[in-house]
């Protein structure tokens, strides 16, 4: 049996226990796990908060150093991480090798973030003790970590977006302990990566209460940890309902806090008429590509396109369906996801106006595959049914006749994480407020690319406004997801050698800063 990691101690609690499921039989698997209690959760929250003010204490070639060989110790699991993670995920061996090195080279790109420090933005305003008619003080600012950060790991990411993924390393670099609630689907790789992360800390010299990894549901383990009050920001991603709960939960405290969810996003495509119909084969063999992608379980997948009817219409949705039906089923991540994949599908193949091109049997345990569904945009504009994500391999194809129609959905729509447009370059002046109007939907605009891939970089946006997250303004992915975890604090008057070094009259970090 295993249980909690709490700080350098292990978790007690016996009487909960849980198993993660084989996700290709659909057999329990063969290692019990506790649920922490509420006695642990504290603990947890306990060791968070002595770790606070040394953590934060931290120069940023220390946690540069802890990334770093975190990233490395990360590496040098892989080949376990092969033997556990298909089991319980069903993801294939590919994969599992590609997101260990997503996941440590995130870790690498925030280390070299760390090393460089500008990310801190620091501000000076010199003081004028001369002006009239009142001198002005000497002002200097930069951003300080908000304190323990509790992380969710996510079901369809059980490495880049968990234990050590995004959320906790931008955390860390921002200098915040982490709390991370596991996620049930993939205890396993979570205590593996867990450890690893406990061997880190002691081996760079953190404090202990810098990682905790708490076992549990959500609905008991999550609320006490967002609700306790040493947590001072939350990461999340997954559903819909579970990244409103929480955003819930944080909002009804006595102080609230923030809480940053990736949720919910359809990711349209627009295809505008520019688009060649010689380039129609090579469209829709990519698009193919990206929506089964993984059996469909990317937050980026493409569920919804927008196309021109008639004869182009026509052979987009048949060269798509002869490249769907070459797609087999595959594994979900766990059943509560297929279930969930089918009940979507139903309901979207019940609403008016839509008809079902090609649907695939289940298969046994949580295998699913491809479905392709039709309408048309009048039909689809009077039915919210249809503006819902379906998370799996399906797509909604809808005909329009007239491009200006276009801004019609764009109004439509609610928050997303991509919106992609294929066509002409002509097509992007022709459309200008379809785009301008694209602006103000989603966080990462594409053009003539296909959403699936996050390249994990400075310049990257994965976020988007609500429902897309429950904070429109932030990122998850790349740079600037360090800046979820970290606010302004200016220091006036202060004596030179008290300062922060990166305030310092002399700029001892060489760092590039606004100054006046």
């Amino acid at each position: 049996m295993e249980t909690s990691l709490l700080g350098f101690e292990r978790g007690e609690q016996k009487d909960l226990l849980f198993r993660a499921q084989d996700s290709l039989s659909g057999d329990q698997l063969e290692t019990d796990y506790a649920h922490a209690s509420e006695e642990e959760i504290a603990r947890a929250c306990e060791l968070a908060s002595k770790a606070s003010l040394s953590m934060a204490s931290l120069s940023g070639r220390d946690k540069a150093h802890f990334l770093r060989n975190l990233a490395d110790r990360l590496d040098s699991l892989v080949e376990e991480l092969v033997a556990i993670m298909p089991r319980e995920t069903g993801l294939p061996e590919p994969r599992v090798r590609a997101e260990t090195g997503r996941t440590s080279g995130q870790l690498r790109m925030f280390a070299t973030l760390l090393e460089k420090g500008n990310w801190v933005d620091a501000r000076i305003d010199r003081a004028q003790p001369d002006r009239q008619p009142l001198p002005k003080p000497d002002l200097r600012a930069m951003l300080r970590p908000v304190g323990p950060v509790a992380v969710f790991c996510a079901s369809n990411f059980p490495l880049a977006f968990s234990v050590a993924g995004g959320d906790s390393a931008s955390a860390w670099a921002a200098g915040c302990p982490v709390i991370v609630k596991a996620h049930h689907a993939h205890p396993g790789t979570a205590l593996l990566v867990g450890l690893a992360v406990r061997e880190s800390i002691r081996a760079c010299n953190l404090p202990e209460g810098a990682f905790s990894l708490l076992y549990g549901s959500g609905s008991t383990v999550g609320r006490t940890l967002v609700t306790h009050p040493v947590i001072r920001a939350v990461g999340f991603t997954g559903s819909r309902s579970g990244g409103r709960a929480l955003f819930d939960l944080a909002n009804s405290r006595p102080e609230p806090i923030p809480v940053f969810a990736e949720m919910s996003s359809v990711n349209p495509i627009f295809v505008l008429p520019g688009m060649a119909q010689n380039q129609l084969d090579e469209f829709v063999t990519g698009l193919s590509a990206s929506a089964a992608l993984g059996v469909g379980q990317f937050c980026t997948n493409p569920g919804i396109v927008f196309h021109p009817g008639g004869d182009f219409g026509s052979r987009l949705i048949d060269r798509y369906r002869e490249k769907m039906q070459q797609i087999g089923n595959g594994p979900m991540l766990h059943e509560g996801i297929r279930e969930s994949y089918d009940k979507g599908l139903d309901r979207l193949s019940a609403s008016e106006g839509v008809e079902v091109v090609l649907r695939s049997a289940d298969g046994a345990g949580c295998m699913a595959g491809p479905c392709i569904l039709k309408t048309n945009l009048e039909d689809f504009l009077k039915n919210s049914t249809m503006h819902e994500e379906v998370f799996g391999p399906s797509t909604l194809l809808v005909s329009y006749e007239n491009s200006s129609d276009l801004i019609k959905v764009a109004d439509a729509l609610e928050g997303q994480l991509t919106a992609s447009l294929f066509g002409s370059v002509d097509d992007l002046d022709t459309h200008a407020t379809l785009l301008e109007r694209l602006e103000t939907l989603a966080g990462r605009l594409i053009f003539n690319q296909f959403p699936t891939g996050v390249e994990v970089c400075g310049a990257v946006v994965h976020g988007g406004p609500f429902p897309a997250t429950t904070d429109g303004r932030s990122t998850s992915v790349g740079e600037g997801a360090i800046l979820r975890f970290a606010r302004p604090v200016c220091y006036q008057g202060f004596p030179d050698d008290l300062l922060p070094d990166e305030l310092k009259e002399a700029n001892p970090l060489a760092l590039s800063r606004s100054e006046s």
